[in-house]
C-alpha cells in the first residue's frame, strides 16, 4: 500500500505574516516558489500514482514547481474558510475575542473543525482506492492538512491542532500493520 503524500504550500505573503488565509486566491512570494522547486527531489524519489491539489492557485503553483503532474483539483482540499476572520491574524482576533481558538470556536461566517473534518474524509475516501497502486499527493494548506491528519490517524478534527505544519513542507502518513501512523512530518526540503 502506498503512503498520503501531504505538501502545504510555498510561502505567500499572508502565510509570512501570520494573516488567515482561507479562500483569498494569493500567489506564492519568491520564496514560496523557491521553497516548492526545493521539494522536487523528495518527490522524484517517490512513486505517485495519483495528485489532487486544492483549487488555490498558491497549492497549484507548488505541485508544478515540485514536479508533480496534477490528476484532478479538488474543491474538498480548500483551506478552512475562515469567513470573517479571512485576512486577520490571531492576535488581532483576540483584541475582540480573547479567549477565541480557531480549533474548538470554528469562524464567524466560516467553517468549524467538524465542517473541515466531513471535506477531508471525503478526500481521504476519494484517493483511498489509488493507494494500492502507489503514494498518493496531495497539494493544499496548512489547517486543512492537519485536520485530515487527525482524520486519517482516527482522531476528531479538532485534534489537527496537534500536528504544526510550516509552509513548503512534506510529510508521509500510511499504515503499520494495518493501523494508520505518519511515517513522516513537517520535513522542509533543506
Amino acid at each position: 500500500m502506498g503512503e498520503l503524500i501531504l505538501l502545504r504550500h510555498g510561502e505567500t505573503e499572508w502565510s509570512r505574516t501570520g494573516r488567515h488565509t482561507g479562500r483569498t486566491d494569493l500567489p506564492l512570494t519568491s520564496r514560496g516558489e523557491e521553497q516548492a522547486k526545493a521539494l522536487a527531489p523528495l518527490i522524484a524519489a517517490r512513486d505517485i500514482a495519483f495528485t489532487l491539489t486544492s483549487p488555490a492557485r498558491r497549492a497549484r503553483r507548488t505541485a508544478e514547481l515540485a514536479g508533480l503532474t496534477v490528476t484532478e483539483v479538488d474543491d474538498r482540499l480548500w483551506e478552512w474558510d475562515y469567513g470573517a476572520y479571512e485576512g486577520r491574524t490571531t492576535p488581532d482576533i483576540h483584541q475582540d475575542r480573547p479567549d477565541w481558538y480557531l480549533w474548538s470556536d470554528g469562524v464567524p461566517e466560516g467553517e468549524t473543525a467538524g465542517q473541515v473534518g466531513a471535506r477531508t474524509d471525503a478526500v481521504i475516501e476519494r484517493v483511498r482506492p489509488h493507494l494500492a497502486t502507489g503514494d498518493v499527493a496531495l497539494v493544499a494548506h496548512g489547517h486543512v492538512l492537519r485536520v485530515l491528519t487527525a482524520r486519517w490517524l482516527g482522531l476528531p478534527p479538532e485534534d489537527g491542532r496537534l500536528f504544526r505544519l510550516d509552509t513548503g513542507t512534506v510529510s508521509a502518513l500510511g499504515t503499520e500493520h494495518d493501523r494508520p501512523v505518519i511515517g513522516s512530518w513537517n520535513v522542509p526540503a533543506r
